[in-house]
């Protein structure tokens, strides 16, 4: 496999520049002085960024593009061997990357580097992780999967020895990762078209944590369902937690109240063995108030506090992250207002996370919930079909848009209609359209005063939120 090496940087070539993940990692390279280009499908908000910083993007990936002078070429899960630009550097011998094998490398440069996995809250744990290490002035460089106000944008980059990152399991990508410190937040079945079932899933996780060496740190959550099968055996320091009352974990939660938007507050108490592990006392640890609403942050807030606690920062440094972070893009994100409608959108896109988000907004000022979820990929809305019809119900009124493919070209026999159609079996008020600006007008005539509009789901479903708010 080629390593990159940080001392004699070479031109690299990034096929699907704009991505969330892959552009920052291009801007990491370019400030270690390496000449960088890539190439998209359309220009985006992402790669004009990119282009300001200097780095020349083409549109439209065709063989054209590679020249001799590129010297690596790195690639996502969405590139296959048939892209023009993938088949042009083969033929040239030129050494190709997967994006996260480049992450591991990357990682590899840092003395502490931590990864944030699970299957939900990934994004917005990284981001209390990042807040946190910044407000302990550790100047971490960061690559989060979303839009961190407190960094103005997806990608930190710090001059010290802190790397932080999400660690995705879809193709088993973060088993390339090099980390120090891993966070396991949650273990659910999900891309089950990579995976065969969950039994598989774990066993991918069970890897990724024996990803770390000895001195390294391992935060999980105890209620993952079996969570020592994939702790045991394990070298490394293990924290566990867990958001449940009177649960048997290193880091729990108690006395927890809910503000007027729903952000809560809460008292972190330590076990004996956490407080060992960690070097500190045993017992209450103190109180953190978040300014992101939802009960489940409780448990993301709680692996972050544990890993800061590991990595020795003090109670009063935690506290100031949490109040600094105020969300990401796309995370029960409030975007504006039609007429006196408030319209919210989230990047929920999994049942649990659809029940986490809506349980979110019952706890939110509203008169109705209103809720426009566009389905992800039709193997999970397949997989997942009776879960989804579960977990919407949650909603006083559910619009659902046409499913977003992605990768996908195989309908599975399988539509939004058929959602619809089932949470109207159920009594739910349920509607389908099969284009955004239907929904927009069904919206403007349908919302009153007090409403929460919530936007929900993977792909592009956040522009129906800003075409009525006039974004």
């Amino acid at each position: 496999m080629y390593l990159i090496d940080y001392e004699h940087p070479v031109r690299v070539h990034f096929i699907g520049i704009g991505g969330i993940s892959m552009s920052g990692l291009a801007e990491i390279l370019l400030d270690r002085g390496f000449e960088v280009s890539g190439s998209d499908r359309a220009p985006s908000e992402i790669t004009g960024i990119l282009e300001e910083k200097g780095i020349k993007v083409f549109y439209g990936q065709k063989a054209s593009n590679i020249s001799d002078d590129i010297k690596l070429v790195v690639y996502t899960a969405a590139i296959h061997e048939d892209n023009e630009e993938f088949a042009e550097a083969k033929r040239r011998g030129i050494p190709i990357l997967k994006r996260a094998e480049l992450l591991g490398q990357i990682m590899g440069n840092y003395e502490v580097s931590v990864a944030v996995a699970g299957t939900h809250g990934k994004t917005t744990t990284t981001s209390m992780v990042t807040d946190i290490l910044m407000a302990a002035d550790l100047d971490p460089t960061v690559s989060v999967g979303g839009m961190l106000r407190e960094i103005g944008g997806n990608i930190r980059i710090g001059r010290s020895g802190y790397f932080v990152t999400e660690a995705c399991e879809y193709t088993n990508s973060f088993l390339s990762f090099k980390p120090t410190a891993n966070i396991i937040l949650n273990i659910e079945e999900d891309h089950l078209d990579f995976f065969k079932d969950i039994e598989d899933i774990r066993s991918s996780f069970r890897r990724f944590a024996g990803l770390l060496p000895k001195e390294g740190i391992l935060v999980i959550n105890s209620d993952i369902d079996r969570y020592k099968e994939i702790t045991d055996g394990l070298e490394c320091n293990v924290l566990t937690v867990s958001p449940s009352e009177g649960a048997d974990a290193g880091y729990t939660a108690t006395d927890v109240s809910f503000d007027g938007s729903g952000c809560a507050s809460f008292t972190v108490i330590r076990s004996a063995e956490a407080a060992g592990i960690c070097g500190l006392e045993e017992g209450a640890a103190g109180r953190y108030e978040l300014k992101v609403p939802g009960g489940h942050n409780i448990g993301n807030a709680l692996a972050a506090i544990a890993l800061a606690e590991f990595l020795g920062i003090d109670s009063d440094k935690i506290a100031s992250g949490f109040l600094a972070f105020r969300g990401t893009d796309r995370r029960f994100q409030i975007k504006g207002k039609l007429g006196e409608a408030t319209v919210i959108d989230d990047y929920a896109h999994h049942p649990t996370e659809i029940r986490a988000t809506l349980s979110t907004a019952a706890n939110y000022p509203h008169e109705r919930i209103i809720c426009v979820f566009q389905p992800h990929t039709y193997s999970r809305t397949k997989a997942f079909f009776d879960e989804f019809v579960d977990a919407l119900k949650g909603a006083d009124i559910i619009v659902l848009a046409p499913i977003y493919a992605a990768r996908e070209t195989d309908t599975l026999g399988i539509s939004s209609d058929m959602i619809s159609e089932a949470l109207k079996k159920i009594g739910k008020e349920s509607y389908s359209f099969s284009t955004f600006s239907e929904i927009e007008e069904f919206l403007r005539k349908k919302s009153c005063k007090g409403d929460l509009l919530i936007t929900m789901g993977a792909g592009d479903i956040v522009k129906v939120g800003e075409d009525l708010i006039g974004t």
